[in-house]
């Protein structure tokens, strides 16, 4: 059994031989929950489950594939808690995807705790670097693991039943036993290693898979090179060095040597490209930094977090460092800082007049300086909710100044007054902070000055007295220190857009919550686009929403609004938009918006799509093949079965709204087969976001979630794709997918680039 059970790439060292004979370890909770734990590394070296020690009942277990990263000494603030008590050195997190909360961990030695340090990254290189082969094996492998009741690694006809229903597979019972009877090459009655994995094969036969196959093979055994590049271009749309992209991908996917040297792709081959990145519904060169970086800020949406510092809700949740260093990881480039005047002089981040939890302002900032530019090098604004005393003020600026030093933005790029806001690339690396400012940034640069702002030409007397008001109530209020950090980012009250036109200066910026952006929206839509061509705009969600739940972001988006604010921590459809439309150009949290949002005399209006020069609408067509591997519902009964369909729902401009879905299929989440076609126009298809959802059908109730994936329409690829669907987390479950046929067709007329 040993042959499926280990990964072929894992080398079992010392330590992983330690990790598997186990060790007892305190899990931390907080200052005062501290229990012991057996913590054993399975046979599989892919999962590790640990048990109560009082009970020796085995609590959980988790799959490395689960595991992000680990955090070694005291770096959560359960493991701060129990510092004094407690050496780093014997201190680690282990830190999951997702929304999943931390492991903290203290074990019995320095040398313990260094085994399973070490030996959890080696693990977690092998699971972060697997093919879509090894994915598969090792899913194989952690079924085996689930379904061989009596752990004697092999399986009978009853284990294997069990098996099918865990799997979701509802099978009859003969058509089960022949699948069964044709692995066992032994006829031993049972499944060991091989057969197991011969009898997986039987299984997930893909019928549909194989005859797209045989339509491009003469002879139904194997693609020739030719035979490749006609799929590649009649199929899949590769236009452009289609010949080099089939050796590669020959190369890459097939698993027989011969083959390989001869220049062929077997059918085994062929699925392994469907399944690939390359055979993926998102286009994988815009994975990749793909748009130009060199535009002015208010040129791009910019991904936005709200009460970053929350991982529950915002009465009573609990304020975490932990919320930013996610929030970053995820390519969040706009971060929510609420700072209160706390004791002895410290500065402390939490939802004021609420229970939540308090962290130290110092822990925020040094938190930002560490992972700020982890997941992308481009600039990170933090939004500065103030609410200190003058005194603690001047601590805040100094704490930012001397934790961030370099990467803090104390002048503009080129000393001079801006006319227009700098681009990304040229505030690669650095921190700009968004708040209240002093009078005008050009007092800033000329060295601060008492005197009254200069009344330019176009200032008339009044308006001119006005801001010499508003400079004089803000120096009562605002500590000069901190007013001078704020550079690019000033916050103004919003008073209407042709008073911004007149008076505002692009490195200000409004705030507007989102029930007044939504009537902007419906009043002036055209212009508020064009505001947002030259200034940046932040949205930010009602104050009624205690639960932390989340507005769409796209209506927000329709206009150009770039820094639309979201609980990164609830998850959800609003969160899905979000990880979609951020998921490409490397993840950096910037997305360029489309030439015509980003023109200052632009006439375009959302709510009139004619209002957008070019082309008329597109036909998206997609064809809903198949599913593969759905994972079941949580919670759902045991032995439930789901009876999956797939809703695919469109979210741009208001006439591109729209959603349609397949049928559902009785008792089968293993390998649906639905074969529809939904079809739709899309008027403003830059625009628009995709989200393809599997739901478990309900008769009497709600449909359960299964899965989903959401993805801008500009990162599309055409031809037969997989979808690699995401938990309600935004996290893989691989291999569940959808295959399907995407066809995208564009109106008739003059040529488009």
């Amino acid at each position: 059994m040993a042959s499926l059970l280990c990964n072929t790439r894992i080398q079992l060292t010392d330590t992983l031989e330690q990790m598997q004979q186990g060790t007892l370890m305190r899990k931390v909770k907080s200052k005062s929950w501290k229990k012991q734990r057996y913590f054993k590394l399975q046979e599989d070296c892919m999962t590790i489950w640990y048990q109560s020690k009082r009970t020796g009942k085995t609590e959980s277990a988790f799959s490395i594939s689960d595991v992000e990263t680990v955090r070694e000494g005291h770096q959560s603030e359960v493991l701060q808690s129990v510092a004094e008590e407690f050496p780093p050195e014997r201190c680690f997190t282990i830190v999951f995807y997702g929304r999943r909360g931390n492991l903290d961990l203290i074990a019995g030695s320095a040398e313990e705790a260094q085994c399973w340090v070490q030996g959890l990254r080696q693990l977690i290189e092998v699971a972060t670097t697997m093919d879509q082969r090894e994915k598969i094996d090792q899913w194989i492998r952690d079924w085996f693991q689930k379904a061989d009741k009596n752990k004697d690694g092999r399986m009978n006809f009853k284990e294997v039943q069990h098996l099918l229903k865990m799997m979701n597979v509802d099978m009859n019972e003969d058509h089960a036993l022949r699948l069964f009877q044709d692995a066992d090459k032994s006829e031993s009655g049972t499944l060991e290693g091989e057969e197991f994995v011969l009898f997986y094969k039987s299984l997930t036969q893909r019928e549909e898979v194989l005859s797209l196959f045989q339509e491009f093979s003469e002879d139904g055994k194997k693609l020739t090179l030719l035979e490749l590049v006609d799929f590649l271009r009649q199929e899949q749309l590769e236009d452009e060095g289609t010949e080099e992209l089939a050796m590669e991908l020959i190369d890459k996917y097939e698993p027989s040597e011969t083959a390989r040297a001869r220049h062929v792709l077997s059918a085994d081959g062929f699925l392994m490209y469907l399944c690939s990145p390359e055979g993926s519904i998102f286009n994988p060169q815009h994975r990749a930094l793909w748009q130009d970086m060199s535009q002015p800020l208010c040129h791009y949406f910019i991904s936005s977090s709200h009460n970053t510092y929350l991982i529950e809700d915002q009465i009573r949740g609990q304020s975490s460092i932990e919320g930013y260093i996610r929030a970053l990881k995820r390519g969040c480039r706009c971060l929510e800082v609420d700072c209160w005047d706390g004791p002895n002089g410290e500065p402390m981040v939490y939802h004021g007049h609420t229970f939540t939890s308090k962290i130290p302002f110092r822990e925020v900032v040094s938190t930002l300086g560490k992972y700020a530019f982890k997941t992308s090098d481009y600039p990170v604004i933090l939004s500065l909710e103030n609410h200190c005393s003058m005194e603690q003020q001047e601590v805040l600026a100094q704490q930012l100044k001397d934790i961030l030093g370099e990467q803090l933005l104390t002048t503009t790029i080129d000393g001079h007054v801006p006319t227009q806001l700098p681009s990304p690339e040229e505030l690669k690396h650095k921190i700009l902070l968004k708040g209240k400012k002093i009078g005008r940034l050009e007092d800033t640069l000329d060295g601060p000055g008492d005197e009254a702002p200069d009344v330019s030409d176009n200032d008339n007397g009044a308006e001119a007295e006005e801001e010499k008001r508003r400079a004089k109530k803000d120096k009562e209020s605002l500590a000069q220190a901190l007013s001078d950090c704020i550079i690019y980012c000033k916050n103004v009250p919003f008073r209407g857009f042709q008073e911004a036109r007149s008076h505002s200066r692009p490195s200000e910026i409004s705030s507007l919550s989102e029930a007044k952006a939504r009537k902007l929206i419906r009043d002036e839509g055209n212009e508020f686009v064009r505001h947002n061509a030259w200034q940046l705009t932040r949205i930010y969600p009602s104050g009624m929403r205690t639960d932390s739940s989340n507005y769409s972001p796209q209506e927000m988006w329709n206009v150009g609004c770039q820094i639309v604010a979201l609980n990164f921590q609830t998850a959800g459809t609003e969160m899905d938009l979000c990880d979609g439309l951020f998921s490409q150009n490397g993840c950096c949290g910037y997305v360029l918006k489309p030439p015509f949002m980003r023109d200052e005399e632009t006439l375009f209006n959302p709510s009139d799509p004619s209002s957008r020069e070019g082309p008329g609408p597109i036909t998206l067509t997609i064809q809903v093949i198949s599913g593969q591997q759905l994972p079941k519902v949580a919670n759902s009964k045991e032995g439930a079965i789901i009876d999956p369909l797939v809703r695919v729902e469109i979210y741009g401009v208001p006439a591109d709204q729209a959603h349609q879905q397949t049928k559902y299929i009785e008792n089968n989440g293993f390998n649906p087969r639905w074969d529809e076609t939904l079809q739709f126009q899309l008027h403003v298809p830059e625009l628009a976001l995709i989200r393809f959802v599997v739901e478990d059908y309900d008769k009497t109730s709600r449909n359960d979630f299964v899965g989903q994936f959401t993805l801008a329409f500009a990162n599309i690829k055409p031809g037969y794709r997989h979808i690699h669907l995401l938990s309600k987390d935004g996290t893989s479950i691989p291999p569940s997918s959808l295959f399907v046929h995407i066809c995208i067709t564009k109106p008739p007329g003059p040529e488009q680039d």
